[in-house]
């Protein structure tokens, strides 16, 4: 009797779908440079086709596949069901005002509204998508993604050993700009004493030693909660205050640190950090990029440890895709 051979990996599926303007191609341009077989758009009678053969070429190929279409969400279901077969439905969004703006750019005119208005196209498209955006493993917005944020979001979900961890984004805002529409968890952090009254720390953001001392100095300031939701690959979590500045970003760093550091004894989950009001407004910084936590020029952080802080990836937003 022969003894079995190795079990093939499962076929890593990753299926794009979304609003049109809210970056599909810009990710499946990301995805191929991570070494992903990529179709677009394919017809969707051929997509579980397709799906059923690179299972069946796996043990002599191992490779991945990426499509962009928009099928239904009974067909997602019988490909997550197929056995050799881990698939990730992507769905990508932005505001209508970001998407208008893009259409006006490039003078294209909406695949769902040929002769009429964008706005009706749009409209439209969200309405036919709605039950593909409420069923996605992945929401991605880029309404204040610039492409290079767009690419490393992809790298992160997607790229080498990118599923040993849960990947954690953390999102500082302003509640009066409106909430991450992403988010899986919200914290108010606007219990908390604000820096903007005090003079001397209005000027800075919640990165600053001071700020943050201000900000733990509250009697109410406590232990973060821990989220870590079972069988879910990503997770989104929204800290919110009311400029977005200080409070919200303070705490988004900390519990960044936190959650990068300890996860079961070993080293923490993939983390990255979105300040989203940093460089708007009346005090415009420079954006901070996808750097080292310690090496974020022109900003001294009190905790530099590289053991529970190098895994942490800043993007600061811009409204361009």
């Amino acid at each position: 009797m022969m003894a079995p051979g190795p079990v093939a990996p499962p076929v890593r599926v990753v299926l794009v779908t979304g609003l049109s303007g809210a970056g599909k191609a810009s990710v499946l341009r990301a995805l191929e440079d991570l070494g992903y077989e990529t179709v677009d758009n394919p017809p969707l009678e051929m997509l579980e086709t397709l799906v059923r053969d690179e299972c069946n070429r796996a043990e002599e190929k191992p490779s991945d596949k990426a499509a962009r279409a928009r099928p239904p969400l009974g067909l997602v279901t019988r490909l997550k069901a197929l056995r050799g077969v881990e698939l990730e439905l992507v769905y990508m969004q932005a505001d209508d005002a970001i998407l208008m703006g893009r259409y006006t750019e490039t003078r294209r005119r909406h695949p769902l509204a040929p002769r009429g208005r964008v706005a009706d196209g749009i409209t439209a498209e969200r309405g036919l998508t709605e039950r593909l955006r409420a069923g996605a493993d992945l929401l991605i917005d880029t309404t204040d993604l610039i492409p290079g944020d767009l690419r490393q979001l992809v790298s992160e979900k997607f790229g080498a050993g990118a599923n040993s961890k849960l990947a954690v984004s953390i999102i500082s805002f302003a509640f009066p700009r409106g909430l991450p529409r992403d988010a899986d968890m919200v914290l108010d952090a606007r219990f908390l004493r604000n820096p903007y009254y005090d003079p001397t720390l209005r000027p800075g953001t919640g990165l600053e030693p001071a700020v943050a001392r201000f900000v733990e100095a509250d009697p109410d300031f406590g232990p973060l909660p821990r989220f870590v939701r079972e069988g879910k690959k990503y997770a989104t979590i929204a800290v919110g205050c009311t400029g977005g500045r200080h409070r919200s970003v303070h705490i988004a760093e900390k519990l960044a640190r936190a959650l990068c550091g300890v996860a079961e004894g070993e080293r923490g989950f993939n983390v990255s950090v979105t300040h989203r009001e940093l460089g708007i407004g009346t005090h415009d910084n420079v954006p901070l990029g996808f750097v080292r936590h310690n090496q974020i020029v022109g900003v001294d952080h009190p905790e530099t440890g590289e053991d529970a802080t190098d895994c942490i990836r800043h993007r600061s937003p811009v409204t361009t895709l």
